[in-house]
Formats: C-alpha cells, sequence, structure tokens
C-alpha cells in the first residue's frame, strides 16, 4: 500500500482503495494575512476527513497482507480515528468496534452507526491510559486486533517517514524554512513524528503542543498527563487553550481565511495567536487536523455570543 503518491494526473482513480493510497499530498497554503504562516490542511484527508486517515493508514499497513475479512478491530477513540476506521472497514471488509466516551459528538456518533461500526460508550470522561488498556485486554478476549494508537511506534513513525516527509517537500518547493511548529496534543503521533522530522531536515525548529486548558474539553486534543511519552520527548512549550478560546479560533480562521477548520484546528491557531507575542515574525506551520463539520453543535452554543 502506498501512502504518499503522487495521485493521478487527471485526478481519477480506479477504486477507492488507489484513491486513499495515492491522491496525496494534503494542501499547504499561506495564511497571508498573518504574515510567513502556512497551514497544513489535514481535513483533506478522504475517509474521515482529518490527519487520523494518516494515523489508521500506518497502524493498519502491516495487517494488510493477511487476510483482515470478518475479523473484528477494537480501538479507543474520541472521533476521527474511528471514523476512518470504520471506513476502511468497509473497504478492506473488517469488522471494527469503536470505544468511546460519553462526550462522544452525536453528529460523530452518527456518521459511526452510518458506516455500520459497532459503538461502545463507556461512561468515562476522557480517553486515558486505563481506558485504552482495557481496550487492548478486550480485545485480547475476543481474539480481535487491537491497533493502540496511544503505544504503538507506528504512529509517530508514519507520521515522520509521510506527513512529515511531505511538509519537507512542500517547505522546499517555496524556498522556506519552518522555525516554529505548532500542533494538538492528542496521542502524540502526529506532532511527535513531524518535530522529529523538521528538525532532521532543517534542525532548531520550536516545537508547541496545544492542550485543553483544566477543565475543558476539546474533541481531538487532550492534555499532556493523558498523552504518550513520545510527545514529552520533542515539546518546547505547551499552551492551554480553552474550548470558548477554541471556537474563537474557528471564527478567526473562517472570517480571515475562509477556511471551515475544526476545534483542534482553531485551538492551535489560538495559540498561534499567543506563542507570535514572544516569537515575533517568523516562519510558523500550524497543523490543522480537521474541520468544522462534526462540531456544529458544540459550536452553536458560543455562537450567539461569539458570531456576531
Amino acid at each position: 500500500m502506498v501512502f504518499a503518491g503522487n495521485g493521478s494526473k487527471d485526478n481519477v482513480f480506479h477504486s477507492v482503495s488507489d484513491f486513499i493510497s495515492n491522491f496525496y499530498p494534503t494542501p499547504l497554503v499561506r495564511l497571508d494575512r498573518f504574515g510567513d504562516v502556512w497551514a497544513k490542511l489535514e481535513f483533506f484527508n478522504p475517509l474521515s476527513r482529518s490527519i487520523k486517515d494518516r494515523t489508521v493508514q500506518f497502524l493498519l499497513r502491516k495487517y494488510l497482507d493477511s487476510d483482515l475479512r470478518g475479523r473484528y478491530v477494537f480501538e479507543a477513540s474520541s472521533g476521527n480515528v474511528a471514523i476512518s476506521l470504520a471506513a476502511l472497514a468497509n473497504i478492506y471488509g473488517f469488522r471494527y468496534r469503536a470505544y468511546v466516551t460519553k462526550y462522544l459528538p452525536e453528529t460523530t456518533e452518527v456518521i459511526l452507526r452510518v458506516l455500520g461500526a459497532e459503538v461502545v460508550k463507556v461512561d468515562r470522561d476522557r480517553i486515558d491510559e486505563e481506558f485504552w488498556r482495557w481496550v487492548s485486554r478486550e480485545a485480547e478476549r475476543s481474539g480481535a486486533i487491537n491497533l493502540n494508537q496511544f503505544e504503538n511506534l507506528d504512529n509517530p513513525m508514519g507520521h515522520y517517514d509521510v506527513t512529515g516527509e511531505e511538509i519537507v517537500k512542500q517547505f522546499r518547493s517555496v524556498g522556506k524554512v519552518p522555525k516554529v511548529l505548532i500542533a494538538g496534543v492528542g496521542t502524540g503521533g502526529h506532532i511527535t513524528g513531524i518535530a522529529r522530522r523538521l528538525r532532521d531536515e532543517f534542525g532548531d525548529v520550536y516545537v508547541v503542543g496545544v492542550e485543553p486548558a483544566a477543565g475543558s474539553a476539546i474533541p481531538g486534543i487532550k492534555r499532556l498527563e493523558a498523552g504518550t511519552r513520545w510527545v514529552r520527548e520533542v515539546i518546547d512549550e505547551v499552551v492551554d487553550v480553552t474550548l470558548k478560546d477554541a471556537v474563537r479560533g474557528i471564527i478567526a480562521v473562517a472570517r480571515s481565511a475562509g477556511l471551515l477548520v475544526g476545534l483542534s484546528s482553531g485551538a492551535v491557531f489560538q495559540a498561534f495567536l499567543r506563542v507570535r507575542e514572544r516569537l515575533g515574525d517568523v516562519t510558523y506551520l500550524l497543523i490543522f487536523p480537521d474541520d468544522i463539520f462534526k462540531y456544529v453543535d458544540i459550536i452553536s452554543n458560543f455562537c450567539d455570543e461569539l458570531c456576531k
């Protein structure tokens, strides 16, 4: 399976599996109203419309040489990994059981059910180590595959080899060198892999991790203490963002660039505004993991106040 092909010249693909393997790279776009600020638009991934399409493909690739048809995959997810796995289950013929928290957005649950996933909603506030280890034990008892995105080294390595390589080529094509990387803290896979690749290629890159403020839940990102050791190895600074400020970030991006980004992307943008006050006008790379559409019900709670 290819994960970083040049795609079809005319954007014509002979199967869905061909499409999801070969349409890359996703766009790198300059947010020109804010200076030398570049956003990697990962909501162009085709299945979950998020960066988690990449993650799931990295974690599944070692199983694709064997027959997955009819087998179960169990995985804990806050949303986008679950959607990507549910879609890939229909492409490759396996069965998927999604273990989610009680805060799963309603839109995400509907999407999972449309795709045919089994949804197990657990009465927990967040996915942490205790949660994902429990899911691993459930998979072992049932003879199911557990990808364990939270501890599987194929997660950061895939982003190093593929996502990071894409970004390096894109920056070299415009003659730029990123000095600051700002990305959300989730499993730690994409921020870790991209940070390591950028540092190997460009030297000193300052890495900012974005997490929800204490007492705030932002789908797609987690507090550092709930993440993995990978993140701690690469991050220079952590910025806390509230859910309300993440919505402010969504609105700012929409009204300055016309891009409809999601909550974790809004949080990344808010972190950028704060960090720029200290670091000044250097070349920034912001990772926008997904788009707005799964989170409209959450955003609507703030719109009377903020959407003026």
